[in-house]
């Protein structure tokens, strides 16, 4: 019972609110003018109107062309107000129009205005994008505009730079007009570093030829004004003597004109003068090379004998020296020949120039820097062969040493002479006299070594003394006395043989039949002649 009662009550509220939307309804239906009654009253009657599915698709249907229609008329209103906009904005400010059109250009209906305004958007199209180029190579001139305008700055900035380095230039008005440069700046800038180092350089060497030619001028002068050159009475002399040194270069080609015959002439005499001195000096070289080798032949002739102890076969001289080669040799003897010849032309010039001198110092001149070295042996009791430079001798021998080492060293020479002439297989050298030897050298092996010395050499000693040592005596295998004679009448004064005390001279072979006379080789008499002097005129 109570659930009945309770559905009762839902269906009364149901039909409340059903009730309460039917007067909703049917107050919109009054409100609606008749012509959307009407309307809806013919939908009903329509397919869509039969039943509640079909009014319900047709009313979906139509809010979906509603939303379409708004949607159309909301892009429609959009779109007017921008063309509003644009035609405000576009609009003329004075008059109906912005320009005149020509009459074919003026629109006769739609169409027409639609197929001119087709035409003159491609038009308008082409000139934008002619406009665009254009501006894009406006872009470009305006870039170049101004690479151009910073080049040219670069480029006065360099040539600045190039004129400040440069001490003089021409003036404006006689420079050539310039080239056009062709590279960039960079490459200007290159160049222009190039050009200033070269300009440096070309700066340097103008510095060092004007310096050259400031020098050669003084040169000049001073040989002009030298005392050398006082009897010379050429005009060329005396403008060079007159003229400053700034001025001298600017006559120097036609004084080179005015000089060159007789620089000819005097090059030919130099060159003459040149091939004497070659024939001079090479003609002093063979006399030099020629010396040299009596140096070396008087070492080789010096060899002693045997039998002398620790000088068996030493050589007596011991010459040593650098031989030059032939370059160097002519080189110093040229040197030689050039002093001798200025010696000849300077006054008071104590430079002896005769043969032999000129040989000496060619010799000298040759054996350049060391010299000659020579050494001695010097004699002692034990014959020990110590040697000893020539010029310690007098430092280090005594006196009987100095006279033995005299007599051998005379030997040498008379041996070295004898081999000279051809005659070096002659068993006679020469003779020897000497004036009382004993009385300086009276020791048994001084005089031993002295006759040693002259046999080995084939030199005859001759001993004359007043001493009456027969130590000394007993070592000579022939001992003469002599007495000196006086012819008072005569003025003259003799030599005899007063008697042989050691008559040691072997016995002359006596001569074979048919061979002649023999031969005694004996001194049977000396005599001496002195030529009185004549008296003057």
């Amino acid at each position: 019972m109570y659930e009945k009662v309770g559905v009762g009550a839902d269906l009364r509220a149901e039909q409340a609110r059903a009730e309460s939307d039917e007067s909703a309804a049917r107050a919109d239906l009054d409100r609606l003018s008749n012509k959307v009654r009407t309307r809806a009253a013919q939908l009903l009657e329509s397919p869509d109107g039969s039943d509640g599915p079909s009014r319900q698709a047709a009313a979906a249907r139509a809010e979906e062309l509603v939303q379409l229609l708004e949607t159309r008329m909301s892009s429609a209103s959009e779109q007017l107000g921008r063309l509003r906009g644009e035609a405000e904005r576009h609009a003329p400010e004075d008059g109906d129009t912005h320009t005149e059109l020509p009459e074919e250009l003026q629109p006769r209906d739609t169409e027409h205005a639609q197929s001119l305004l087709r035409t003159a958007t491609a038009e308008l199209a082409s000139r934008a994008e002619a406009l665009t180029r254009a501006r894009e190579a406006h872009a470009e001139l305006l870039d170049a505009h101004r690479a151009a305008e910073d080049a040219a700055g670069g480029f006065d900035e360099i040539a600045a730079m190039l004129r400040d380095l440069l001490r003089e230039h021409a003036a404006e008005e006689e420079q050539d007009e310039p080239d056009p440069y062709a590279g960039d700046l960079e490459e200007a800038r290159r160049g222009a570093a190039e050009a200033r180092r070269s300009l440096r350089g070309c700066s340097a060497d103008l510095s060092a030829a004007e310096a050259a030619v400031r020098e050669a001028s003084d040169v000049l002068v001073r040989h002009a004004n030298s005392t050398r050159y006082e009897q010379v009475r050429t005009p060329a002399r005396q403008q060079i003597r007159e003229l400053p040194a700034s001025a001298l270069p600017e006559h120097a080609a036609k004084w080179a004109d005015a000089f060159a015959p007789r620089l000819r002439v005097l090059t030919d005499e130099l060159a003459q003068l040149e091939r004497n001195r070659d024939s001079i000096v090479d003609r002093l070289r063979g006399l030099v090379e020629s010396a040299l080798a009596t140096l070396r032949s008087a070492q080789r002739l010096s060899r002693l004998p045997e039998g002398l102890g620790e000088w068996s076969g030493q050589e007596f001289l011991r010459i040593r020296f650098e031989e030059p080669d032939q370059a160097t040799l002519t080189e110093r003897l040229g040197e030689v020949v050039d002093e001798a010849t200025r010696a000849a032309v300077k006054k008071n010039s104590d430079l002896r120039r005769d043969g032999m001198s000129l040989l000496l110092r060619g010799v000298a001149a040759a054996l350049q820097p060391k010299g000659v070295a020579v050494e001695i042996l010097k004699p002692d009791a034990v014959l020990r062969a110590e040697r000893v430079p020539v010029g310690q001798m007098g430092d280090v021998f005594s006196g009987g040493q100095l006279l033995t080492a005299a007599i051998a060293l005379y030997c040498t020479m008379a041996a070295l002479r004898s081999n000279d002439r051809g005659r070096d297989r002659h068993r006679h050298a020469g003779t020897l006299f000497l004036d009382n030897p004993i009385g300086r050298a009276n020791a048994t092996y001084l005089l031993e070594l002295q006759r040693a010395v002259s046999d080995a050499l084939g030199v005859q000693l001759l001993y004359t003394t007043g001493l009456f040592d027969t130590t000394a005596l007993a070592e000579f295998p022939l001992v003469i006395r002599l007495r000196n004679d006086a012819d008072l009448r005569a003025g003259l004064k003799y030599i005899s043989v007063e008697e042989h005390l050691r008559p040691g001279l072997p016995q002359p072979a006596p001569a074979a039949e048919g061979e002649g006379e023999a031969v005694h080789s004996e001194i049977t008499a000396t005599r001496m002649f002195k030529r009185p002097a004549q008296s003057p005129a």
